[in-house]
């Protein structure tokens, strides 16, 4: 660390004593979550005895694609789970969620969200009208937000729990909102609490897009029915060039599926082309990716913090998703940070992001994200509504040192400005 800081001071000399702090205070993180697992990965990879003929995709219907047999079952393995599906054709985290919801519901049936609204994404889709819509099958949705601490609110859902609930929505992350991410361990409790409640409890889904490999344990362990992501995001590896996955009980994944493909075919087709070899390999380096992230963000934190930033979480405290928000205070400085984070990323460096309008945000969002792969957020990235408290939302780097400079650079900026 000490001759990184030398060379960041000399290539950033009016934030060397705050990146000085910033490197002392991250060095002394011993965080051993990326080993543990990695070392779970591992264990699923030998298990299940990948070989390099897997690695090879199918075509047309995708009949009898061992690879893709053993890719779902790793994943399952992996986030402690009876069965998964993973497949190409999930073209979102969205996508996968409404496979999800949709897949397990039926007319007059009600989710549940106990973190409050969900991603504006997904929103859309529950608002959405016509055929195949919630509108028109008769599901309906119900947010509960969660405390100031960050808690569970127990009293309000005991109070909403009718006999129409049958899947509780869970969004890990904290999105694009200052709340506190939710942790595994807390999702443990709220299981545990709904059996304790009911002899028939509510399914719970988890929306864990972010939040994959952050903890040293997933969703599925903490008793989650279903957890769902997207291999753009942590279990893609920075590789995977599209995808989503759905893990958990036998059942509520094969109903999915059948919304997916059709009823019927039981997950047997559906070709995954060329796409298996990254879909592996992202999955297999995605632990030691996500620590590298990780301590970008801490870095960020820690950075952000000396130099008089409010960042949420602070740069010592426990994370359960990838994402940094730091309170930059102004619109200005917003636009100014992400334009620099795009300007020190590998591809559209040139590019200048500028606040606009996108489905589902009452205000402007400005986005960095100079990805290889388009929406990749594992990859640095930074974005955010322009609105106050003007907070940047920041996550991702495949390497550390990438996000070193992208990071200081973006300060740097900020400094003159």
């Amino acid at each position: 660390m000490h001759k990184i800081g030398q060379y960041l001071a000399r290539r950033f000399p009016a934030l060397a004593p705050a990146i000085g702090r910033a490197l002392d205070q991250i060095s002394a993180d011993d965080n051993d979550t990326a080993l543990i697992n990695q070392a779970r990965v591992l264990e699923a990879f030998t298990r299940h005895q990948v070989a390099s003929h897997h690695l090879w995709g199918s075509t047309g219907y995708g009949y009898n694609d061992e690879g893709r047999a053993r890719l779902e079952a790793i994943y399952a393995d992996v986030f402690g789970c009876e069965a998964a599906l993973v497949r190409p054709q999930i073209a979102s985290g969205t996508h996968a969620l409404w496979l999800a919801l949709s897949g397990n519901l039926m007319p007059g049936d009600q989710v549940l969200s106990v973190t409050g609204v969900p991603y504006a994404t997904l929103e859309t889709v529950l608002n959405s009208r016509g055929p195949g819509s919630f509108s028109s099958l008769g599901i309906t949705f119900q947010s509960i937000d969660l405390l100031g601490s960050g808690e569970f609110d127990f009293a309000a859902i005991d109070a909403a729990l009718t006999d129409r609930v049958k899947l509780i929505y869970v969004q890990k992350s904290r999105g694009y909102s200052l709340r506190r991410p939710v942790s595994c361990q807390q999702i443990r409790e709220l299981v545990n609490w709904l059996r304790a409640r009911r002899s028939s409890p509510p399914k719970v889904v988890v929306d864990n897009c972010y939040g994959e490999f952050v903890e040293a344990e997933e969703p599925g362990h903490a008793g989650a029915d279903l957890t769902v992501g997207s291999l753009i995001k942590n279990p893609g590896g920075g590789l995977a060039e599209t995808g989503g996955y759905l893990a958990g009980k036998k059942e509520l994944v094969a109903n999915a599926c059948d919304r997916l493909l059709a009823p019927g075919l039981e997950g047997e087709i559906g070709a995954t082309g060329p796409y298996l070899r990254t879909m592996f390999q992202g999955l297999f380096l995605a632990p030691h990716f996500v620590g590298q992230a990780l301590a970008n963000a801490r870095f960020a934190a820690a950075l952000a913090e000396s130099l008089g930033y409010e960042a949420l979480p602070r740069w010592d405290e426990e994370r359960f998703d990838l994402v940094q928000a730091i309170k930059l205070n102004s619109a200005q400085a917003m636009i100014q940070f992400c334009q620099t984070i795009q300007a020190w990323s590998p591809v559209d460096s040139f590019a200048a992001p500028i606040p606009g309008a996108i489905p589902g945000y009452a205000v402007p969002v400005v986005m960095a994200a100079g990805t290889f792969i388009q929406g990749a957020s594992l990859e640095l990235s930074a974005d955010g509504p322009v609105e106050p408290p003007y907070a940047v939302y920041l996550q991702g780097g495949l390497g550390f040192e990438h996000g070193l400079i992208a990071i200081c650079s973006a300060f740097a900026a900020l400094r003159e400005e």
